[in-house]
């Protein structure tokens, strides 16, 4: 962003812990104690008793969610469960072929079919509202599977399946991690994933969006400071931390007037966002550093009225929007038409510029 101026044993003999993560252990282990079973491999550590400290690291429902992030980011599979409906889901970006052998031997008999979001089902040609499964039937290539999940162009013949109530709450922990919010999904009622030689996270569909939300209010200023730009300008870097670990940036350029509306370039440095859709650009976040800086009038610059409308539905008063100007050449002439028919990005003004071949012209 840049300006400018207690334990009980289950059916199966297992402790459920604070954490949300499952592990199996003797019934009559006390509470606060590090329980082992004959393998070294079934350890879970409770918390203690009246300690105080339940709420100190997070809520229960929280932690489960970060973990379950870190499994995403890790390249492993969560079991994301509702009221009516157990999954395990694994998502394929970064999915290697052996990963995805894996998985199909967690899921037998069952089979797993692709979850991707309605944006990308339409982008497929797909009628859907809501996120989509897909078949992949005996496909054990892990690069198809990317393929389908995120090409521009599909040869494959698609079959829509039908998807539970966890189905949206998948891909915003998808989304959450920063990963591509396609995903691997299959019934988590098969013995090989509750007997799983690693435990795998249990998150509730329910903790997600609640998450979310308090990935947003997180965001704190834990770093600033002064740096010259070229020509003698001064600008101040301020760093933000959010929930998830990430580090967004705003760069103030001079001394704005917070009483007026402030020029405000958004970036919004997100692939899954830009180019798959993904939720991780809702502008929650943005909001919330604009909002710790006082700022809460802005003059966008921007070609994108999606972030005209995702700012002003969030709170912040945009006066007005001023466009973006840059060169067209063959480089980037594709990848502009592509921005201005299909994301669109207001460009109306240089269309007929980018129908041209020459080279040249100037894009905003």
């Amino acid at each position: 962003m840049i300006f400018r101026g207690k334990v009980t044993a289950n059916a199966r003999n297992e402790k459920d812990a604070p954490n949300g993560i499952k592990c199996a252990g003797p019934r009559s282990s006390p509470v606060g104690a590090v329980l082992r079973s004959a393998r070294p491999k079934d350890v879970c550590v409770y918390k203690m008793a009246g300690s105080g400290t339940s709420g100190l690291f997070g809520t229960p429902k929280q932690v489960a969610v970060e973990r379950g992030l870190a499994e995403f980011r890790s390249g492993r599979p969560v079991i994301v469960t509702s009221a009516g409906e157990r999954v395990v889901a694994l998502p394929v970006d970064g999915m290697s072929d052996q990963r995805l052998a894996a998985f199909r031997l967690l899921c037998a008999p069952g089979r797993p079919h692709l979850l991707v979001t309605a944006r990308r089902a339409r982008a497929l040609g797909l009628d859907a509202a809501g996120p989509t499964g897909l078949a992949i039937g005996d496909l054990h290539d892990a690069a198809a599977i990317f393929s389908l999940a995120a090409r521009a162009q599909v040869a494959r013949h698609l079959e829509v399946v039908a998807v539970g109530e966890t189905a949206p709450a998948a891909i915003e922990l998808a989304k959450l991690a920063q990963l591509l919010p396609a995903l691997l999904v299959a019934d988590a009622s098969t013995a090989a994933v509750d007997a799983n030689e690693s435990p795998l996270v249990e998150v509730a569909a329910e903790a997600v969006a609640q998450f979310q939300r308090t990935a947003i209010t997180s965001v704190a200023v834990v770093a600033e400071t002064a740096i010259p730009l070229n020509g003698g300008i001064p600008a101040r870097f301020v760093v933000f931390r959010d929930a998830v670990g990430g580090t967004p940036i705003a760069v103030i350029i001079g001394q704005p007037d917070l009483a007026q509306p402030v020029s405000v370039r958004l970036h919004s440095a997100c692939l899954t966002g830009d180019v798959f859709g993904s939720r991780r650009c809702d502008y929650g976040i943005a909001v919330r550093m604009l909002q710790l800086l006082g700022c809460t009038r802005v003059r966008l610059l921007t070609n994108n009225p999606a972030k005209l409308d995702g700012l002003s539905n969030a709170g912040i008063d945009v006066s007005g929007r001023v466009p973006l100007q840059g060169p067209i050449n063959s480089d980037n002439r594709r990848y502009l038409t592509a921005k201005a028919t299909r994301a669109g990005h207001k460009l109306d003004h240089i269309l007929g510029a980018l129908a041209e071949p020459g080279e040249g012209s100037r894009e905003s």
